[in-house]
């Protein structure tokens, strides 16, 4: 079974052809960060009409890539939500689009279900039942993962997630947008020893995170100090270490308190090498093993859509779903709520 995949939650467009007997068979990607970095963050309508320029281009390459013709795909996922309501509503419509036309099924993917799952894509794969650690974009969550669409939800921010509060604290300290990589960059030149942030969060006895006041600590520092080049990486390196000890600490907190020994890491922040080095060592010491997915299937992606799409499908009656006549989004959506029949 072949299953296309469609990614356009949000600046990237991301297509892939997924084989349930032969693996990933091709995957294509584009990116709008050279277009927004001019505005600062994403321009929601901008996201919109790029898609519909590339998501027509992006299925033939990928078709090609895989040397597979329109005819060999036996169901299509596409990203169903969370998102931008704009540009999800372009993937779906082809999406639903395509099934209609060669009637064949469409499911509607959960993004987050999506990236929690992308770890299974690489040859070192996790177990159910897991912890999975989701850091992507405006989502920061700890949740417990028994099987296909079976989540529960542990932990999650209170405010800002962990990748806003990089690419904010980026911005305050000159890099641009999105800031996230590059404060990561600056940060292998800062010194320990210089500052030292609050850990918000930290010990609140439940699993929920906190990063907006981390963010008017740097502001503070900031307005304290005259920004050299050392001085920024110092503050870089200071955030960086605060973000990575709360996420580390309260993953580990998870595992403990489920009793589970597998922890996954997915979404951009998963990218960062400190998280994945302290995750690491630390979760060795205390006899859990960390799974990442690979570097390209962190940041948003058509690959762990059209995976995610067949384990729902590997795991229900093929039969029971239908070729799309109406499709629908979802730019605020419950991972726990997601029915696993649910298109």
């Amino acid at each position: 079974m072949i299953v296309l995949g469609i990614e356009t939650s949000c600046d990237e467009t991301g297509i892939a052809l997924f084989s349930t007997e032969h693996g990933l068979l091709s995957h294509t990607l584009h990116s709008q960060i050279n277009m927004h970095s001019e505005y600062g963050g994403v321009v929601p309508e901008l996201a919109s009409r790029d898609h519909i320029r590339q998501v027509l281009p992006l299925i033939n390459q990928a078709l090609r890539a895989a040397k597979c013709e329109l005819h060999d795909i036996n169901a299509i996922a596409y990203t169903q939500g969370p998102g931008l309501a704009g540009a999800l509503l372009v993937g779906a419509s082809i999406g639903a689009s395509l099934s209609f036309a060669l009637g064949i099924p469409a499911l509607g993917i959960h993004h987050l279900e999506g990236h929690l799952l992308s770890p299974l894509l690489s040859a070192s794969a996790p177990n159910f039942p897991f912890i999975a650690l989701l850091v992507s974009g405006g989502h920061t969550q700890l949740m417990q993962v028994d099987g296909i669409g079976r989540y529960k939800l542990l932990g999650e921010t209170v405010d800002d997630a962990a990748g806003e509060a990089f690419d904010k604290t980026a911005k305050l300290l000159g890099l641009g947008y999105p800031g996230g990589a590059a404060l990561s960059q600056l940060a292998k030149h800062g010194q320990q020893s210089q500052f030292k942030l609050p850990r918000p969060m930290l010990n609140s006895g439940d699993l929920n995170f906190s990063f907006s006041g981390l963010k008017t600590s740097v502001l503070t520092l900031i307005n304290r100090h005259e920004l050299t080049q050392q001085i920024r990486a110092d503050i870089a390196f200071a955030f960086q270490e605060a973000v990575v000890e709360v996420l580390t600490e309260k993953s580990l907190a998870a595992l403990s308190q489920t009793g589970l020994t597998q922890l996954v890491v997915a979404g951009g922040v998963g990218a960062n090498q400190q998280l994945r080095d302290d995750l690491t060592h630390k979760a060795a010491s205390v006899g859990a093993s960390v799974f990442y997915p690979e570097l390209e299937f962190c940041t948003d992606n058509g690959a762990m859509i059209a995976f995610a799409g067949a384990m729902r499908l590997h795991a229900t009656d093929i039969n029971t779903w239908q070729p799309a006549n109406s499709f629908t989004v979802n730019a605020r959506w419950n991972l726990e709520l997601i029915d696993l029949t649910e298109a």
